[in-house]
């Protein structure tokens, strides 16, 4: 959806923002963050999926496609509730500023949740009781989301396919039967979900209220051990046991002689279409009611996606297989309207995935990193950008750009200096420059960059198992004059938002 007047936004995931329990979460420091992109004259806040996060704490790896991760509750927020005595921030606290430990929160963090949940379902304060059996009753995903966490916390933590099978399969009498006997635990979730909602849809207005658009992420493909495949198995490509048939990737390319082996399973698009693509126009549905604008990672995969037989050790072996096009975005825009979605369009791009991008007029990605190097038909290029198009100068799988700029040969380091007419003493500030000078409509900086850090306060090392998803900011490392130069900047160079409510 073409932007209709220049725009800047940051991309920092919520849980690397600063705070005393152990991750970034929707209280204070959230609401300090909108306050600062606010005062620097910002139109956007791009996050990455706000999923519960499975395989290696990754937000792409996720138990559902739709409920919130409880990590990013606010505790503090819980007490002022009455829902947590005072005592539990002190209990809540753990792991080191910068990072994230992720096993340490996540062994602290959801045993103070499931408290909070007794005092209050026990408590049973009426107006606030009526508002939650409201979100339960309203909340169509909400129910066999609890009913999986139960049955995963039942069965240790092993994915569903390993459960008796009754249960991984999900017969009806199983499905009746487990509701009763996990009632206790599924409504913990469920308060979990309500509360993690309540504090999302008070920051969302937060950020409308200053100005401040949301960009939401949409992972095209869901991971295997999620609720999402266990209650649809029938649109996905699986045989009788429930096991994958083929799983995603993407083929060898310049980056990887094996390409890369994602393991997520596929859609059965025949079957999805017969049903009219209902999982999807929710999908949707739901995160577009959270966000003002999607970014849909591997928009490609709609046109055709690379399938890996099943027990294959490399994405070597796979083949191009059709997507549903068109005919999905034409249901879901039936349903929905217009889609404010930018599309990931990275990678192996044909005109056939050009053509299905520009027919619904979504803005494709420019990365700043992948500029140099090569020749002036480069497409990342600034001179070679549209304006319908978002450009970046790196994403959360990129290195940082001072990263990135000392890890480059000695030609792109000579070529990205004589394109940019600088001496290579700043690659952040440098492309940050570039990127709001380009006619991309929109330009989104990572805040590494804006802070100018290195390789170490990179998000993520595509491939790599351990260690990402970590890096978090301190308010101490934010110098008090950024915002102030960065609204001179955005002025500069026509980006400014001026419905933003500056602070004094």
């Amino acid at each position: 959806m073409p932007a209709t007047k220049r725009r800047c936004g940051v991309l920092l995931h919520p849980t690397s923002l600063p705070g005393r329990e152990g991750i970034g979460t929707l209280g204070s420091n959230a609401y300090q963050f909108i306050d600062f992109l606010s005062s620097a004259g910002m139109s956007l806040w791009q996050m990455l999926p706000l999923s519960p996060p499975a395989c290696g704490n990754s937000p792409y790896s996720a138990f559902s496609a739709f409920a919130g991760n409880p990590l990013l509750i606010d505790l503090e927020q819980l007490v002022e509730q009455g829902d947590l005595s005072p005592s539990s921030l002190d209990d809540g606290q753990t792991g080191v500023p910068s990072r994230v430990d992720f096993a340490a929160v996540s062994a602290i963090k959801p045993s103070l949740l499931a408290s909070a949940a007794q005092t209050f379902l026990t408590a049973g304060r009426s107006t606030q009781m009526e508002e939650f059996w409201h979100f339960c009753d309203t909340t169509p995903w909400l129910h066999d989301y609890a009913l999986f966490t139960a049955l995963h916390r039942r069965y240790r933590g092993r994915p569903w396919n390993r459960w008796p099978r009754d249960a991984a399969l999900l017969t009806h009498d199983m499905y009746e039967s487990a509701s009763v006997a996990l009632g206790e635990e599924i409504g913990i979730q469920k308060y979990i979900q309500w509360r993690f909602h309540q504090q999302w849809n008070d920051l969302h207005r937060y950020a409308k209220q200053c100005g401040i658009g949301l960009i939401g992420d949409l992972p095209i493909f869901v991971a295997y051990d999620s609720v999402d495949v266990w209650r649809n198995r029938h649109l996905f490509l699986l045989d009788q046991a429930g096991k994958p048939t083929a799983v995603a990737g993407v083929p060898p390319d310049y980056f990887s002689k094996t390409g890369q082996l994602w393991g997520n399973p596929l859609y059965d698009w025949a079957a999805m279409a017969r049903d009219d693509y209902r999982w999807w126009v929710e999908r949707f549905r739901h995160i577009l009611n959270m966000f003002d604008t999607v970014r849909i990672d591997h928009f490609r995969g709609f046109e055709a996606a690379w399938h890996v037989p099943a027990g294959q050790r490399t994405a070597v072996r796979g083949r191009w297989v059709a997507g549903p096009g068109a005919q999905l975005f034409d249901r879901v825009q039936d349903a929905l309207g217009r889609l404010p979605v930018i599309a990931e369009d990275l990678g192996i791009i044909t005109p056939a995935v050009e053509e299905l991008r520009d027919r619904y007029c979504f803005p494709g990605m420019k990365i700043l990193q992948f500029a140099f190097g090569s020749g002036p038909d480069n497409p990342y290029l600034p001179h070679n950008h549209i304006r319908n198009s978002v450009v970046f100068t790196g994403t959360h799988d990129n290195d940082t750009t001072v990263g990135w700029a000392q890890a480059i040969g000695a030609d792109t380091r000579d070529h990205c200096c004589r394109y940019l007419g600088s001496n290579g003493s700043n690659p952040a500030e440098d492309l940050i420059r570039i990127a709001l000078m380009s006619v991309a409509g929109t330009a989104i900086l990572p805040f590494q960059d804006l802070l100018g850090l290195a390789s170490p306060s990179r998000m993520n090392v595509p491939g790599n198992a351990f260690g990402n998803w970590e890096w978090r900011f301190e308010w101490d490392g934010v110098s008090g004059r950024l915002a102030d130069e960065y609204a001179a900047l955005l002025h500069r160079y026509g980006r400014f938002n001026a419905d933003s409510k500056q602070k004094s």
